[in-house]
């Protein structure tokens, strides 16, 4: 068994939303050093995409765009579709989160976290279906990653009603997705994360004491933990996992929580 092979994306085209940071730039660096051909990612803010893009090297293309709603996701479709005649790796990544007090909890803010955190990965893997099954083969399955949360499985104290609400539906859409394209040979995952630093996650940024305490293994992840999890379910490591959460959060979820607790949402 050669174990390198198996952990490698040598060769495979790769699109990662919400790539310009935290956990979308972790896992698109991952994948450059496990030997991606080419990885696209994708944002919002045009400037910030292209340097992170830059600073990854010449395999790592910046594909601006906002999947916030359909035109942008089909847009971004078919940007992707006039470069590249397959897809092998999917990871939908871009996510907002939104907190307001329940009684006053804007309808804008609902539509926002719901629009980007649970339709756009659904319609965007719709859209970019001929290319994951231009990719797909039963020797080397094309994957579909969603980046759900910890936050969908357990409670935090934080009146963040729609993130948690669709991170919960992320999870179970993935098991239904990766039901029907199975058998198209395009496995359909998710990954949980738990605290890692990010500009969303201000409670892992800060990464206090009383914040680390709480998590068994005793820190807040970092890149490598990320990479690593990304990597093993897009490579022939992963071939045979279809429709599971990988939860990476150190113990969180299993966890018991005291009185003082800090979300992973932040203050």
């Amino acid at each position: 068994m050669d174990i390198t092979r198996l952990f490698s994306l040598e060769g495979r085209i790769a699109l990662v939303t919400g790539g310009s940071r935290g956990i979308g730039r972790m896992i698109a660096e991952g994948f450059l050093a496990a030997g991606v051909a080419r990885v696209y990612i994708t944002a919002r803010k045009v400037a910030e995409l292209e340097a992170t893009a830059a600073e990854l090297g010449e395999r790592c293309i910046a594909l601006p765009g906002d999947i916030g709603d359909m035109a942008g996701i089909e847009a971004l479709a078919a940007d992707l579709a006039a470069r590249e005649e397959r897809l092998d790796i999917l990871v939908n990544n871009a996510g907002v989160a939104w907190s307001a007090p329940f009684d006053s909890f804007p309808e804008l803010g609902w539509d926002k976290v719901m629009d980007l955190n649970l339709k756009a990965p659904f319609y965007l893997t719709q859209k970019l279906h001929p290319l994951l099954r231009a990719g797909a083969s039963a020797d080397r399955p094309a994957k579909v990653i969603m980046i759900a949360s910890v936050d969908g499985m357990k409670l935090n104290p934080w009146e963040t009603y729609p993130y948690q609400a669709s991170k919960a539906g992320l999870i179970h859409l993935t098991r239904r997705m990766a039901a029907h394209l199975a058998g198209e040979h395009i496995a359909v995952t998710a990954i949980s994360p738990g605290m890692f630093a990010s500009k969303m996650n201000r409670a892992a940024a800060m990464a206090g004491d009383k914040l680390t305490a709480q998590i068994p293994i005793g820190r807040v992840g970092v890149d490598e933990d990320m990479a690593g999890a990304a990597i093993y379910l897009a490579s022939r490591a992963g071939d045979y996992v279809v429709g599971e959460t990988l939860v990476v959060d150190g113990g969180w979820v299993n966890a018991w929580i005291p009185k003082d607790f800090v979300g992973p949402g932040g203050e």
